[in-house]
């Protein structure tokens, strides 16, 4: 190990070390190349790059963001929105599509830049496209002939040769209304970003029409502009009404008054959770119930909007949504489902009926890859060497033995050739950053190095290999844990104060064989300034099936700050560690959680940095909300307990709140009503605001501050 220190400027530099790496991995339709987006080193603006699998060389496809192309430097808001719902912190080529109809047309590639399209052909060069301007979205038809985009809340088409102007394919768009547009919802909570689904043959397309006029606005004030700016969102809080949704289908030489509306159901208080296309032409939908304890898969008539229904589930406390639906030439498909607690892939045929499980035991399959239906093999992810690893493996459809593709211990992240013949792993663990190599996908030998960065190391860069811990809680719960600490706070024998690094919401796992682990770099400052820094992965937390995650059911806030504690405890058996000296940190569900720890642990938590925390449940939305709390009206009490308001007077620790007030997710609401309570019960806080952050402040300037800020706050409490 060397005696290089991090300063906050690297603490706050994006991307992390390591994370530099090829992003939007994609094989070219005819596996003949990868595809990826990267930028210059250390920075955001991306471009689009090609490996030729044959000649093994490397190009640069785009040079959008070197200047060649004018640019305005500026997004549309529905733009900026969207983004915030991807978690994307990326620049310049943020998404691409190839399309190709046969092997012997060109490629076809389409790029979205600054709200405008650009194409080319086979070997010819990115050209914008006429009429393209303002377009969101953006999807090729399956020969790549035309390409679908909203604009002003309509879904038009236009031709990829340049050639005609735009084509609109709906109507009725209106304030509150939007046709071919994911909502808030949908992007937010069930990872469901499309509102427009292409059919196979290219002559038809379903869309979402999205109406939520019905749903009061909600306004954010821009005050740390030079000029006033008002936002107003339509936000579904919790037990209010959602968004109206409705499917229908167009033909795209059609007419937007000529719109066949699929039929889902006679209740419209539901999610529209999943849409695809069959193979042979039938559209296919996932319908959730309000209480999400209720799904239909269903089968919908393009000409007449008929439904049958293929599955029906019921799960308590909830039904997760997932991604592994694949339909087969075959008429068979295959489905996902927690009925055994643990995540498992079947196999059913044209009807809905199971013909038999593919995977089972007591880990988890994390995402379906791919289908090789020659072969009759189905390739995905999972846990199966443990909830830390991530592995690549493949299964007959016929039944038997799984076999494991990737072997290195760690994090596997695969991208499967169209061809089946090779596949790009995306392989990292604590002691390596990201490194990228194409492999066969028969017996998974490499084929080629993609990227790797030779020259970050631990020891170029001063980290430790933070320690994986697990433990038993006292009724007996196994958890997973990691500890930051220097040799010298180890080696010392001198107790030091301990802060615990949390996030605790579900559908999040912090503790991985990764090197996104390592780099958590306010972590590692922290122990290079002499604290330790502890991560807990609590119940509730995701990929250690659903009754693990499933604690939490109607009560939040409660199991999962015993379980922080439980960890807390186990650490202070450690000489290093001053069990009296105890801080917390956390942003988002972590800001939450950094509110109760302070508020049910005063005896353990002597301060707490919250950033953007929910503080009442009724303040946040539909779908996540009511997914572990239920309705406030038939769960009131859940509801109290829950937050943060009605325990305020226990507060005898520090608190530090972080807050961006042009926030839509969690509104800056929820850190006002804290300090009203806060201030009636006269109880001390510290408050750090962000006038022009969202949920994550994003300025490098506004990031080095806040980590100076937080340390300084951490230095002085503990």
């Amino acid at each position: 190990m060397t005696d290089k220190k991090l300063s906050l400027k690297d603490v706050a530099r994006y991307p992390r070390p390591g994370m530099d790496v090829p992003i939007g991995i994609k094989f070219t339709p005819d596996s003949q190349k990868v595809t990826y987006r990267m930028g210059a080193e250390g920075s955001r603006a991306q471009e689009l790059w090609t490996y030729d699998l044959n000649s093994r060389e490397r190009r640069q496809l785009t040079k959008l963001t070197s200047g060649t192309v004018k640019s305005n430097g500026q997004l549309s808001l529905d733009e900026e929105l969207r983004r915030e719902r991807s978690r994307q912190r990326e620049l310049g080529v943020t998404s691409y599509q190839f399309t190709q109809a046969t092997e012997d047309t060109p490629l076809i590639l389409v790029v979205p830049f600054e709200g405008r399209l650009y194409s080319a052909r086979g070997e010819e060069s990115l050209m914008p496209l006429t009429g393209s301007e303002g377009a969101i979205d953006a999807r090729l038809s399956p020969d790549g002939s035309q390409v679908a985009f909203v604009r002003s809340d309509e879904l038009h088409v236009v031709a990829t040769d340049g050639t005609g102007q735009p084509l609109t394919l709906t109507s009725g768009a209106a304030e509150g209304i939007t046709n071919g547009l994911s909502e808030y919802i949908a992007q937010e909570e069930m990872d469901r970003s499309e509102g427009y689904w292409w059919s196979p043959d290219g002559t038809h397309i379903a869309f979402v029409r999205a109406d939520s006029r019905h749903i009061p606005r909600y306004p954010i004030v821009h005050q740390g502009t030079e000029k006033v700016a008002v936002e107003e969102h339509r936000y579904p809080f919790a037990g209010m009404r959602n968004v109206v949704v409705q499917l229908g289908v167009v033909a795209v030489d059609g007419h937007p008054e000529d719109v066949t509306w699929m039929d889902l159901g006679t209740n419209d208080d539901i999610y529209l959770a999943r849409v695809a296309w069959r193979p042979d032409g039938v559209l296919v939908a996932l319908i959730q119930s309000r209480d999400q304890t209720m799904q239909r898969l269903v089968t919908l008539d393009p000409q007449s909007g008929t439904a049958t229904t293929l599955i029906e589930e019921q799960g308590q406390p909830w039904l997760n949504l997932h991604d592994d639906l694949r339909f087969l030439r075959s008429g068979e498909f295959i489905w996902s489902s927690e009925q055994t607690d643990f995540r498992h892939l079947s196999l059913h045929d044209r009807e809905g009926r199971k013909i038999r499980t593919l995977t089972e035991g007591p880990w988890m399959v994390t995402g379906q890859v791919a289908v090789d239906e020659d072969q009759r093999l189905v390739y995905f992810q999972g846990t199966g060497e443990g909830p830390l690893e991530r592995h690549l493996y493949a299964v007959s459809l016929d039944g038997g033995p799984i076999r494991r593709l990737t072997q290195e211990p760690g994090w596997h992240d695969v991208v499967i050739s169209p061809n089946r013949n090779f596949f790009v792993d995306t392989w990292q663990s604590p002691s390596h950053p990201p490194r990228l190599t194409v492999r066969s996908l028969v017996d998974g030998k490499e084929r080629d190095l993609l990227f790797e960065s030779k020259e970050i190391t631990l020891e170029s860069l001063g980290l430790c290999v933070p320690e994986t811990i697990s433990f038993h809680t006292s009724d007996g719960t196994l958890l997973y844990g990691a500890i930051y600490a220097s040799e010298q706070t180890r080696s010392a024998g001198q107790p030091r104060p301990l802060v615990v690094a949390v996030y605790g919401g579900p559908h999040a796992q912090t503790v991985t064989s990764s090197w996104s682990l390592t780099t958590d770099l306010r972590a590692q400052y922290l122990a290079q300034q002499g604290f330790v820094v502890l991560k807990v992965d609590n119940r509730g937390s995701a990929n250690r099936g659903l009754a693990f995650e499933s604690a939490i059911a109607h009560s939040l806030g409660q199991i999962e700050v015993d379980d922080q504690v439980e960890g807390v405890r186990f650490l202070s058996s450690r000489p290093y560690v001053d069990s009296d000296r105890v801080g917390i940190y956390g942003w988002s569900y972590g800001g939450y959680m950094t509110c109760r720890a302070l508020l049910r642990a005063p005896e353990v938590f002597k301060a707490g940095i919250a950033g953007a925390p929910v503080t009442f449940w009724e303040g946040y939305d539909t779908h996540y909300t009511e997914r572990y709390l239920g309705q406030p009206t038939t769960n009131a009490a859940g509801y109290t307990s829950s937050s943060v308001l009605p325990y305020v007077e226990k507060l005898t620790g520090k608190l530090l709140l972080v807050h961006g007030i042009v926030d839509e997710n969690v509104h800056a609401r929820h850190s006002m009503r804290l300090i009203e309570a806060l201030t009636t019960a006269a109880r001390d806080y510290e408050l750090m605001l962000f006038p022009e952050a969202r949920h994550m402040p994003r300025n490098p300037a506004h990031l080095e501050y806040l980590e100076q800020r937080l340390v300084e706050f951490l230095r002085r409490q503990l």
